[in-house]
């Protein structure tokens, strides 16, 4: 029996060896095939670089008076009536911005490559003369589909293999004359306002290199704020347009989801219904936005996804010039806004109510159950177990590891934390709680439901203060470093629209200046927790960075919302003269 038990446990023992070892190899063996597969990547990223620069060259000896400083100045209107009437060539205007994508990306870390098919296009672009897009270079964010091209959503797992078709609003862009051009950076697996992925690297702030650039289409904000592009499609589920707008000082518009077709744009929880992602656009001004909508709010885009209403762009609602009942935002009770934020929705309504329009305060109904219970709980109904999976073989990146530590941990550590933190801490046992996600599909149903009531509980408020469009704070100026993994909760002055549903657009309106920055040593936050005092931190240093605002309106009164951007715009350029 002693020599039995010593048999036992020596075979017990050479068990768990063996098992060890076996979950080692694994480990190894999964490291390296990432290692393997990132080298790829970023391979054929160097090689299409390298292909672009030679063109380049080859472009510019053969043309060398191309005056390509004219061309950059250049708004896109002012571009597409030039391309049009042929004072200006697709050839010129297309190398032009070849160069300084290039250029632009040396210093930021932009881009995820050129898309190399694009010299071939240009060669057969003069067919598509009558597009209202014709000879206009396009950047791309990386997670929409191009055909021959990585969709990674900055995850190791995704590099399997190229994409075999275009997304449907690749293929409109192609139609209206566009010329896709770059695919750009985007943060690991999405779900995160900086940008930075193991396998592309982190991009930085063209207006401070030691700053982020926002996310998730951090790449696109970077590249326009550079001056590398005039106009980029990005994707946008809790702000991911607007965090790069804001933080690069360009324009973005987050339209209402259905809008625009997201047929071949890749999320990284496809099903998840509570918050809704959707494609737009980005550019250096309001009136390149409104061109892209109307350029793909066409026949091609409603004949190729018959799920998006055939709505064409409203152009009449656009030019609009009544004055308008604007609802005001300074707090929204969760956030408080940084003192340059403030500051600019406090200059920006003066303006608006200078120029004849009325405004009134608003507040958004029940703003902690909104993020606790309706969009945490609801985007990692999960409990994050969709994006821990989409994890799996590749590093976490640095800038994301903060935020899905959490994730990790078993469920009724959660909940264990959540109940002793709660005498202590206002905000971390609530998202604690909601990162559990749900237990049932029954308790799913009754979520999406409380979604629905919470859409309707807020356009009855918009109705009782009769306002048309609301003006609301912007987060910024642009953070620090590894910040954003840390302030999930800041994403309440953007997140809370993509819930409703609502259009929501972000544009530039000023500054940060010294006395904003001086005010912000005052800075105590909302709760005075863990994350106002991140928050703090996260903004400091940022003298010179854009500030922006957030104009938002009533689903599918996209053009009203843009409307409403391009009379802020147009306010803010007059104040400066």
């Amino acid at each position: 029996m002693e020599l039995d038990k010593r048999t036992a446990a020596l075979l017990t023992a050479a068990a768990c060896g063996v098992g060890a070892v076996v979950v080692l190899v694994q480990k190894v063996s999964r490291h390296q095939e990432a290692k393997k597969r990132i080298q790829k990547a970023t391979n054929l990223r160097t090689e299409s670089l390298r292909r672009a620069e030679q063109e380049v060259l080859r472009y510019k000896q053969s043309h060398p008076a191309t005056s390509s400083a004219n061309i950059l100045m250049l708004s896109l209107s002012e571009l597409t009536k030039q391309l049009k009437d042929g004072s200006l060539s697709p050839e010129d205007v297309f190398y032009t911005y070849m160069e300084k994508a290039i250029d632009v990306h040396k210093k930021l870390n932009c881009c995820t490559g050129i898309i190399l098919e694009s010299f071939e296009q240009l060669k057969t672009i003069h067919s598509s003369k009558e597009g209202l897009l014709y000879g206009v270079p396009v950047s791309i964010k990386e997670n929409f589909d191009c055909q021959n091209h990585y969709t990674s959503c900055g995850v190791v797992i995704n590099l399997d293999q190229p994409i075999q078709e275009d997304s449907v609003l690749v293929k409109v862009l192609k139609s209206q004359g566009a010329i896709p051009f770059v695919k750009t950076n985007l943060p690991q697996a999405l779900l995160n306002y900086d940008c930075s992925n193991p396998i592309y690297g982190q991009t930085v702030n063209p207006h401070n290199l030691q700053k982020t650039s926002g996310g998730s289409s951090g790449g696109e904000g970077a590249l326009l704020g550079g001056g590398g592009s005039v106009l980029g499609l990005g994707s946008d589920i809790g702000g991911s347009i607007r965090f790069p707008a804001s933080f690069c000082g360009v324009c973005g518009l987050k339209p209402t989801a259905g809008r625009l077709s997201s047929k071949g744009l890749k999320t990284i929880l496809p099903g998840q219904k509570s918050v809704l992602s959707c494609p737009g656009p980005m550019a250096k001004d309001v009136d390149s936005l409104a061109l892209f909508m109307q350029a793909v709010l066409c026949d091609h885009m409603f004949s190729l996804d018959p799920t998006i209403p055939p709505v064409p762009f409203n152009v009449q609602m656009y030019q609009s010039r009544k004055p308008l009942r604007i609802g005001y935002l300074e707090n929204d009770g969760y956030t408080q806004p940084s003192p340059s934020m403030l500051r600019g929705i406090r200059e920006v309504k003066a303006l608006l109510e200078r120029a004849g329009h009325t405004l009134v305060p608003y507040k958004p109904p029940r703003i902690k159950y909104a993020l606790h219970e309706l969009i945490v709980r609801g985007v990692l109904a999960d409990g994050g177990a969709t994006m821990l999976q989409k994890l799996k073989g590749s590093p976490v990146d640095p800038a994301l590891i903060e935020q899905v530590k959490p994730y990790y941990l078993p469920k009724w550590i959660k909940k264990t934390m959540s109940f002793l933190l709660s005498p202590v801490s206002p905000r971390v046992p609530a998202v604690l709680s909601a990162i559990c996600g749900f237990r049932s599909i029954p308790e799913l149903w009754k979520q999406h439901a409380a979604v629905e009531d919470y859409i309707h509980e807020t356009i009855a408020e918009w109705r009782r203060l009769d306002i048309d469009v609301l003006l609301c704070p912007m987060l910024g100026p642009a953070f620090n470093f590894f910040y954003c993994s840390r302030l999930t909760c800041a994403v309440s002055y953007t997140m809370i629209y993509n819930l409703l549903n609502f259009p929501a657009g972000c544009l530039p309106v000023s500054t940060v200046t010294e006395q904003d920055e001086e005010e912000l040593r005052h800075y105590k936050g909302n709760y005075q927790d863990m994350w106002d005092r991140h928050f703090k931190k996260a903004v400091t240093g940022s003298v010179g960075l854009p500030v922006a605002v957030q104009c938002v309106a009533l689903p599918w009164h996209d053009e009203l919302c843009l409307r409403f951007m391009k009379e802020v715009e147009e306010l803010v350029k007059e104040s400066r003269k």
